[in-house]
Formats: C-alpha cells, structure tokens, sequence
C-alpha cells in the first residue's frame, strides 16, 4: 500500500492510499464522531455526522478518500456547532424517550448529544406520528427513534445477504421499510442476522434483552463515545469499512 501524508487539526498523520479521512484518523488515535457510519459496513454518508472541512470544504469523513496534503479540520468550534446542529435535528425529528427506552446508556445517539453538552434540543419537535412494527417473534421496531442512518439497509444486503430494509418516502416523509406488506414478521430477518443488533438507537430491539445490563455497567457509563479510539491510541482500519 503506497503511504501518504495529510494533516488532521493540525497534527501529521500517515495513511494508506484507499483508506477514508475516517480511517485514517480512527488509526491515528483522533476520533471523529460519526451515527451511520460502523466498522464492518461500507460507508453511507446518510447521517453528516462526521462532517469535516477538507482544505476549507466541507466533506464526510466516512466516504472521503485521504489524499496526499489533504488540510483537515476535525475539532474546532465552527465543526462542533455543525455537528451539534445535525444531533438536535435528529432528535426532534423522531420522538426520542431516553429517560424510559431500553437502549438508554448503549444509544450512539445519546452518547452524542452527551459529548457535546446537549441537554434538550432548541428547535421545535415535529412529534410525528410514526408506527410500532411488533410482528416478529424476536425481533422488533420503532420507528419513533429511527435516524435513517442506513445501517440495517447496509447489513441486511451486505452482512446477511438479504434485503429485508430498505427506504421509501421523500423529505420528512420517509421511513424505514421492510420486504413485506405484512410487517417484520413475514421478513426472512432472524434475531441471529448482523441488521438485528446494528441500530445505534432503540429502533431495531431484540426482543426480551431490554435492561439485562444494570445502570452504571452500560457502554457509555463507563466512558463518553469515541474514547475507545481515543484512549487506544487508534485501532488499523481494514477494507474499506468506515
């Protein structure tokens, strides 16, 4: 693999030519925060996230290819507030119940609006009316707390081989989907398959889990979002995975 160079808040950092700004940075020890974006899927660029500006541009970190004498500004206040932005509009697109759901204390979503400091969002909420999909024995879906970050798309085609998720509707209308007219229930979805458990928020739950792990034991008591790369130094991202 031919090496580059690229800076990343002002800190030189060596990449490999194939890899994604994100990689290279999740490599360097400097976590970029990211919702849509999971190392065994191939990048979506849905959520924005992991917006970064790359020579004065603003890019996602998850499908930008590193280049050579790439300039990249990571954290700095004008990126923070933009991504802060994107979290509240997430929230108050979909009705999300934090105090009472059960993947409180394990939600990528939570866990972000708690590293930058969002105590309750400042734009109004939409408080759409959105149905529960209970039809499976195993496996269930609210759609109040989905953020159409197109994960279960992703690993329901990639992982599993199957093409049980998918999107429909345009704007504030769209949704979540499923293969069958007559719910989760008549998919081919196993509670076994990588789309199961790959939600970041409460979305997609197996069923009969909920609050197995006690408070203070969950993922992001022990430690804010992002510190398992921070804290590590970096891990070597493989293939072309965000």
């Amino acid at each position: 693999m031919k090496r580059i160079e690229l800076m990343i808040d002002g800190r030189d950092v060596a990449a490999e030519s194939g890899q994604t700004i994100m990689q290279a940075a999740d490599a360097a020890g400097i976590y970029i925060p990211r919702l849509c974006a999971h190392a065994k899927l191939l990048p979506g660029g849905h959520c924005r996230v992991c917006s970064v500006k790359v020579n004065g541009k603003v890019t996602n970190a998850c499908t930008m290819p590193a280049a050579g004498g790439m300039v990249v500004e990571n954290d700095t206040p004008e990126m923070t507030a933009h991504r802060r932005r994107i979290i509240e509009m997430l929230f108050v697109e979909g009705n999300h119940f934090c105090p009472f759901c059960e993947k409180s204390g394990n939600c990528e979503l939570q866990a972000l609006a708690s590293r930058f400091g969002m105590t309750a969002p400042t734009y109004p909420y939409l408080f759409r009316d959105v149905a529960v999909d209970a039809s499976h024995p195993d496996v269930f879906i609210d759609r109040n707390r989905c953020v159409l970050c197109g994960r279960c798309v992703r690993a329901s085609r990639d992982a599993d081989g199957k093409t049980v998720f998918g999107f429909e509707g345009r704007g504030v209308a769209m949704r979540m989907a499923v293969d069958s007219v007559d719910g989760l229930g008549a998919t081919r979805l196993a509670a076994a398959d990588a789309a199961a458990s790959i939600c970041p928020t409460g979305s997609i739950v197996l069923k009969r889990t909920a609050f197995r792990t006690p408070y203070g034991s969950r993922t992001y008591d022990r430690a804010p979002i992002g510190s398992d790369i921070e804290g590590a130094g970096g891990t070597p991202a493989a293939g072309k995975g965000a």
